[in-house]
């Protein structure tokens, strides 16, 4: 199980070690490691083959992948995410091998798996069958994440054997068409109900459903996406976290009160979990970090596509007022305030950018000046959202759960396909979107109110995508499936220079001709190039059957 963190790969419970070359000695099981041969054999055996196979489901980098789109983006110029973003990289880059290698070395854990459970004669078939469809959905993850990246693929389903692992790359539709297969499959092995207790945090029947929904949604495949997310919603199991604070909750929901094992959360389908002194990372501290500057900073981007509260964009409403570096938060769909970090919310980067607070517990105005005496922004603007200001303070201290996959994006991904399938009604609306948007205290989206004010609704509701799952990891996916390449070519901006408490400390901070602060020029898109990753340098040299390169990598 996750919580537990057993850090033991299948490759290591598959090892067998040479013992000599007698002949008496190579049909002997070997004496000094987990044999292949005697393994195989007990509910207690499978068990912890099958937990190690989580420890291939991304973890904490899924908050980090949100700076491959415009988002956000890191102070740091080597970043790996920021640099796909940037588009200025190539096939020896060592970080998109690092992704493929990764993802396919997972996927060998669970072909060594799936090829060898049913050996064990004295497990149940209800135990053996929700295990392997642990194991199924698990391998589909790792696709997922290899298709979107690089497009065609070698498809590897069974342990490789020298001639398998140099084979060629199969279409980018059948590696789709098997992961979809493979999801349902998983789906009908596994239980519908949530894992508790000792398996909590065990993948169920919802969690392969709504894999098949994001799958289907990515691939344009909607019919799909809508059948397999409404099943989810149909299970009955899920639910949006809410206890009633609409100014509160969908903030809690990513700190340490929306973790699993506190059993109040039933929005979470996926996660990595994490308990304090056992399983930890850095996210909290790593985004409001008191004496460096901040890894994870929210762009202009992001900040101008929040609603105001009437529902309109900031260029359309009269609510909106950008005098003040405070008035950019004011009047906004709340969820803004929940995810960047405005004047008077919860700080732990000590002193902030107003040289008159003295309070170090809250938050009034962005820094800017590098003197190690609090958390620096590149663009003016933080999240607070999956941010424990309690663990800020300490390296690698964070407990919070890591949120792969929760039932609001399977309303989202439900309400886009209905409408790009010409099918969507405000009924849809009021059980997918405006469900979110209640939790929240936001006016709900009506097709009245869209068609009156000139929105389109398309747009309007890849914005719901955008500002839900914002810092999810799910934006460059999103830009590339919906062939918005340009705006990943787009200048990365901040906050108006005019706007800082100190003038002096942002002196020599370039602007564009609106006197936004210019944080990152000379990112490219050239398409259709940059809509797939190419396929890495050292696996086409290992490997020429990978051949022809990805369109424009040559």
């Amino acid at each position: 199980m996750i919580m537990k963190r057993i850090f033991l790969s299948i490759s290591a419970i598959l090892l067998i070690t040479a013992t000599g070359c007698r002949k008496d000695f190579l049909n002997r099981t070997p004496q000094d490691a987990i044999s292949d041969e005697t393994f195989w054999q007990n509910e207690e055996q499978l068990t912890l083959a099958v937990n190690a196979l989580y420890a291939n489901i991304k973890n904490n980098n899924t908050i980090a992948m949100d700076q491959m789109g415009d988002n956000s983006i890191n102070s740091s110029t080597g970043d790996a995410y920021r640099i796909f973003g940037s588009g200025n990289y190539g096939p020896d880059l060592s970080s998109v091998n690092a992704e493929w290698e990764s993802q396919y070395s997972g996927i060998r854990d669970c072909n060594a798996f799936l090829a060898n459970y049913e050996r064990a004669t004295t497990v149940s078939e209800a135990a053996k069958n929700q295990m392997a469809g642990e194991a199924k959905t698990i391998r589909a993850y790792m696709y997922i994440n290899l298709v979107m990246y690089f497009g065609d693929l070698p498809l590897i389903t069974k342990p490789l054997n020298i001639t398998e692992l140099y084979g060629p790359r199969n279409p980018k539709k059948e590696v789709v068409d098997f992961i979809l297969r493979e999801l349902e499959e998983a789906a009908a092995l596994m239980q519908p109900a949530i894992m508790t207790g000792s398996k909590l945090g065990r993948l169920n029947r919802g969690a392969a459903l709504a894999l098949k929904a994001r799958m289907a949604l990515y691939d344009d495949r909607f019919d799909v996406a809508e059948d397999a997310a409404k099943r989810v919603m149909d299970l009955g199991v899920y639910q949006l976290y809410s206890t009633g604070k609409p100014a509160e909750d969908y903030y809690n929901f990513f700190t340490w009160k929306g973790k699993l094992a506190n059993g109040t959360n039933k929005e979470t389908i996926i996660a990595r979990l994490n308990l304090l002194d056992v399983s930890m990372h850095n996210i909290s501290r790593e985004t409001q970090v008191p004496d460096q500057s901040s890894r994870y900073n929210p762009t202009k981007a992001l900040v101008d596509a929040y609603l105001c509260s009437d529902g309109l964009p900031i260029e359309k409403s009269p609510l909106y007022k950008e005098d003040t570096y405070n008035n950019i938060f004011e009047n906004r769909d709340p969820r803004m305030k929940m995810t960047i970090l405005s004047p008077g919310g919860k700080w732990g980067g000590r002193k902030d950018g107003n040289p008159n607070n003295t309070d170090q517990t809250t938050f009034t105005a962005p820094k800017f000046l590098a003197d190690k005496q609090g958390c620096v922004t590149i663009t003016g603007f933080y999240y607070t959202k999956y941010v424990e200001i309690a663990a800020v303070a300490a390296v690698t201290r964070d407990a919070n759960d890591i949120h792969l996959m929760r039932y609001a994006e399977v309303l989202l991904t439900y309400a886009e396909a209905r409408f790009e399938q010409g099918k969507l009604t405000q009924a849809d609306l009021d059980i997918t979107i405006n469900k979110i948007r209640e939790r929240v205290g936001m006016m709900p989206m009506t097709l009245a109110h869209m068609a009156a004010n000139g929105l389109d609704v398309r747009t309007e509701i890849r914005r719901e995508r955008r500002i839900e799952l914002a810092r999810e990891g799910q934006r460059w996916y999103d830009m590339i499936r919906w062939k918005q390449g340009a705006l990943l070519a787009a200048d990365v901006k901040g906050m108006k220079k005019s706007l800082a408490m100190v003038p002096s400390h942002v002196a020599n901070f370039k602007t564009d001709a609106q006197g936004y602060i210019l944080v990152m020029s000379g990112r490219q898109f050239v398409e259709p190039k940059h809509y797939r990753f190419p396929v890495p340098l050292l696996q086409l040299q290992r490997n020429p059957n990978l051949l022809p390169q990805n369109q424009g990598w040559d």
